[in-house]
C-alpha cells in the first residue's frame, strides 16, 4: 500500500474540512456554567496577545478536522505518523495506543462547537496554549492545545457524570487568566498537582498527601484497589505493584472566578506482576492488552503502562478544601510479558 506524504495527507484532511465543519456546527451545546460576561465596551488592550481568540478557534477546527480525516484515510502507518504529529504530551502515547489497539482503525469523533478559554499571553510568549470545552460524541470534553513549532493537541479529558466546568475568570476582552506553575494562591500549585495526585492514587488516606484530593474513583479508590490486588497476589505467590508518575508532562492552569484554579495534567501508571514463588501458575493477560501480547498468559512477568489525563479544580488558599477531579480520560498504551 502506498505511503502518503505529509502534504498529501493534509490535503485529504483539507478536502474533508467542509463536511467536518458542518458536523461540528450542528452538535449540541456544551453544558457548562456560564463564563463571566464581558462588558459591552471592551477595555483597550496594551498589545495584541500571543494567541487571539479567533486564532484559537481556527486551531481547534484545523486539528479536530485533521484528526478525523486521518482516522478514515486508507494508509495505515502513514496516517499514524501524521496523527502523532498533531499531538503532544500524553496525547501522543494515547494516540499510538488507540491506533495499534484497533488495528489502525481508531474510533472517530464528532465534535460540538467549542467554548474557548484563551489566556492573554504576552506577544513574546514562546509556549502559548489555550483550552476548549466541546462535546466529543455528545460528551463534554476539555481539550488543551499547545504551540511549540506548531499547534498540537496536548490534553483531552471528559467531564465526569454530574460535573460542570467551574466559571473561568475572563478579562474585559474575554481572555482567560493563566495560573503560573509556581502559584501559591491556591491549595496545590500546578507544578505539584501531578505528584500529589500520584501519591494519593498510590497511598490513599494513609499517605502524607491525604486530604489534599477529594476521595473518589480516580484517587482513594485506586489506592484501595492497588492494596487489595497486592495482598491477593502475595497470597498466590506473585508480586504486584502499580506506580503513578507525573514524568515531564506539561501542566496547564486556568484561573477560576473564585480565585482557585482548573488544572489539567497527565500521569503515567505502570503496573507490574511477577511470578515469585509459584512456578506452576501463569499470569493471565487482561483483555485490554491482547492487542500487544498475543498469548492469553505469560509465565513470569507482565508489565502494563497506561496514560491518564485529568482536569482538577483546586480551591484558593483563602478557602482551603480538597481539590476535586472533574474530568478524566486514559487508556493502556503499552504491554509486555515474558
Amino acid at each position: 500500500m502506498r505511503a502518503y506524504g505529509r502534504r498529501e495527507m493534509l490535503a485529504i484532511a483539507a478536502g474533508l474540512l467542509a463536511a467536518a465543519t458542518a458536523c461540528t456546527s450542528d452538535a449540541r451545546s456544551t453544558p457548562t456554567r456560564p463564563a463571566t460576561t464581558a462588558p459591552a465596551t471592551p477595555s483597550p488592550s496594551p498589545a495584541e496577545p500571543a494567541v487571539t481568540r479567533d486564532e484559537a478557534a481556527e486551531v481547534f477546527t484545523e486539528i479536530t478536522v485533521t484528526d478525523d480525516a486521518l482516522r478514515v484515510a486508507s494508509d495505515l502507518q502513514g496516517r499514524l505518523a501524521l496523527a502523532t504529529d498533531i499531538t503532544a504530551g500524553g496525547q501522543t502515547q494515547l494516540t499510538v495506543g488507540a491506533y495499534l489497539s484497533t488495528d489502525y482503525a481508531p474510533p472517530r469523533y464528532k465534535w460540538g462547537a467549542p467554548t474557548l478559554y484563551v489566556p492573554r499571553f504576552d506577544p513574546g510568549e514562546r509556549s502559548p496554549w489555550f483550552s476548549a470545552l466541546a462535546t466529543r460524541n455528545g460528551q463534554p470534553t476539555l481539550l488543551t492545545f499547545a504551540r511549540s513549532d506548531r499547534w498540537r493537541l496536548s490534553s483531552a479529558a471528559q467531564l465526569l457524570p454530574g460535573e460542570e466546568l467551574p466559571e473561568i475568570r475572563l478579562d474585559a476582552d474575554g481572555y482567560a487568566g493563566a495560573v503560573p506553575s509556581d502559584d501559591t494562591s491556591v491549595t496545590i500549585s500546578p507544578q505539584f498537582m501531578g505528584p500529589v495526585h500520584a501519591s494519593v492514587a498510590e497511598t490513599g488516606t494513609a499517605g502524607s498527601t491525604a486530604g489534599l484530593l477529594a476521595p473518589g474513583p480516580y484517587t482513594t479508590d485506586v489506592a484501595e484497589q492497588i492494596a487489595t490486588y497486592r495482598e491477593t497476589a502475595k497470597a498466590d505467590g506473585f508480586s504486584y505493584d502499580s506506580i503513578f508518575s507525573a514524568d515531564n508532562y506539561p501542566v496547564y492552569g486556568l484561573r477560576t472566578e473564585d480565585g482557585g484554579a482548573l488544572i489539567q495534567y497527565s500521569l503515567s501508571r505502570t503496573t507490574s506482576t511477577k511470578n515469585v514463588t509459584n512456578k506452576s501458575y501463569i499470569i493471565p493477560v487482561p483483555e485490554e492488552a491482547a492487542w500487544a501480547i498475543s498469548s492469553p498468559s505469560v509465565p513470569r512477568t507482565l508489565r502494563l503502562t497506561e496514560i491518564h489525563q485529568y482536569a482538577t479544580t483546586v480551591p484558593p488558599l483563602s478557602a482551603p478544601a480538597p481539590a476535586e477531579v472533574i474530568a478524566h480520560d486514559g487508556a493502556l498504551t503499552r504491554a509486555t510479558g515474558d
